[in-house]
Parts: structure tokens; C-alpha cells; sequence
């Protein structure tokens, strides 16, 4: 294993950058969706497992987990260029990956609109698309004016828990400093939790404080709960008022977290849903 990734170390390392590449791989979902979206997919040649929308990108060769790279995998299809973000690992296959001389554009992991805006001007920049980066932009801002203007209006705010995990133990609910977070402030909502960024388990004295009117979940998390009523069981989370009302929204992972080309209609989905409890 350590031969063959030197050998493709020692071949990379004279790789020459090509004024337009034709060669991409793209690790993280929402960085899949923003080429295609800016009408570049053929040029996809692998991604991560996360990349999962539009449906055509799961076709593709797959590179593994973001967080649990191989360089060698990634080194195998020969790209001209990768597109990451500061969240693709682990740090050594980074430092590989970089010493072999390939092109790396590395961006922020999005937690925002301008982080996703920043994320298709570059995407735009390097794939030589800048207007269809700057039409996608102002598609965005357009669209997150009106959600603005509908989450400004609102008169009492749902306060929300999203649980990131609820099997094995307590369930681990999103902080300050998350995706999660920022989409619940996006959709018009308030995350009740605000005394930690990441995420923490979930302690039963915790739940009776903080209150939430609603649980939000991935629809893969709600799934592995064995269903809304056993998620509403578990400790902790059976004691607020979200279990009593029986509140729980679950949406797609990639689609309220990934912060790509869809994060404002994720937002508009999340608020909309809101109003059908």
C-alpha cells in the first residue's frame, strides 16, 4: 500500500496544472452539487460518499468518507483538480495529496449563505464558469430575501433541538457553531440550545431547561429511532414539549446540513414545516 501511493506521489508530483481541468473530484456533497448546478458534471471523475444529490452523482466513483480519505484512492483516477473543504481528512492524506504537486482548491465548510456563495464564485473561478457562478448567486440572494422577508414576519419563533444521534446512548443535540444550527436561525426558528458550539449528549435535566417545541431530525436518524414514538421515548427527550405535542420534523441530511445550492429552499422547506404541526 505505501509503495503504490508513493509510486502515484512520485507520478503527480510532475503534474502540470492545465488551463481549464478536465479531471474533478469533489469531496463533500454540497461542492458536488455546486458543479452541478453551474452545468459542469461532466467533468466529474469521482467524489465522497456524502455526495449523494442529484441522484447521478452516486454513480460515480466514490473516494470514501470526507473525514477518512486515502489518498491513493483519490490518486487512482488521476485528477487535475480537488475540491475539499476544511473538514476533508484525516490531515495526513491532505499533506500527501498537497505534496504531490496536484491543484487543491480548499474552501469552508458552509455554515451560511455567504459561505455558500463564496463556495460557487471559487467553484465558478476554477472551472472557468464565472457567469453561471454569478447567475447562481443572484438566484440565491434572490431567494433569500423572500425566506428574510417570511421569517421577519413571524411573530413567535418554534424553539428547536436538533438530535444528531439517538441510539446507543443519549441523544447528541447541535450547539452554537453547527449547520444545524444555522438552518433552524435561517428558517425562522430558534435552537434552544445556545450554552455550547458542536454537540453534546443530551442529559434528561438538560431537556426539562431547555424546553423544545420541536425535534428536528434527518429522515436516515429517524429511521435508525425505530420511528417517531420510540424517538419520543428516549430519555430526555420524552420529557419536553415537543414529545408531549408530538412535534418532529424530519428532512434529508444533505439537504438542511450540506449548505449548497439548496440551503435556501431547505430553510423555506424547514419553516413550512413548522406551520403544519
Amino acid at each position: 500500500m505505501k509503495a503504490a501511493v508513493a509510486t502515484l506521489l512520485l507520478l503527480m508530483a510532475t503534474h502540470v496544472y492545465a488551463e481549464t481541468p478536465k479531471r474533478i473530484i469533489t469531496i463533500g456533497g454540497a461542492l458536488t452539487e455546486i458543479v452541478y448546478a453551474l452545468g459542469e458534471q461532466s467533468r466529474l471523475v469521482g467524489n465522497d460518499t456524502t455526495s449523494l444529490y442529484p441522484k447521478e452523482a452516486v454513480a460515480l466513483p466514490k473516494v470514501g468518507y470526507q473525514r477518512a480519505l486515502s489518498s491513493e484512492g483519490i490518486l487512482s483516477l488521476t485528477p487535475d483538480v480537488i475540491i475539499l473543504t476544511n473538514e476533508a481528512g484525516p490531515p495526513t492524506v491532505i499533506r500527501q495529496l498537497e505534496a504531490t504537486g496536484v491543484r487543491i482548491l480548499k474552501l469552508k465548510a458552509g455554515r451560511s449563505i455567504d459561505d455558500v456563495k463564496h463556495s460557487v464564485n471559487a467553484i465558478g473561478k476554477i472551472l472557468d464558469r464565472q457567469q453561471e457562478a454569478k447567475t447562481l448567486v443572484a438566484k440565491l440572494d434572490k431567494d433569500n430575501q423572500q425566506l428574510t422577508t417570511i421569517t421577519q414576519a413571524i411573530k413567535t419563533h418554534q424553539k428547536v433541538m436538533f438530535v444528531l444521534q439517538h441510539t446507543g446512548g443519549a441523544p447528541l443535540v447541535a450547539g452554537t457553531e453547527t449547520a444545524a444550527n444555522s438552518i433552524i436561525k435561517m428558517s425562522g426558528g430558534v435552537n434552544v440550545v445556545t450554552g455550547y458550539q458542536g454537540y453534546k449528549p443530551l442529559t434528561p435535566e438538560a431537556a426539562v431547561v431547555l424546553k423544545p417545541d420541536v425535534i428536528l431530525i434527518t429522515n436516515l436518524g429517524l429511521e435508525q429511532a425505530g420511528g417517531k414514538q420510540e424517538l419520543l421515548k428516549s430519555p430526555g427527550l420524552s420529557l419536553t414539549p415537543a414529545a408531549k405535542h408530538g412535534n418532529v420534523i424530519a428532512m434529508d441530511s444533505l439537504l438542511i446540513l450540506g449548505f449548497g445550492p439548496r440551503t435556501v429552499e431547505a430553510a423555506r422547506a424547514l419553516n413550512q414545516a413548522y406551520d403544519n404541526l
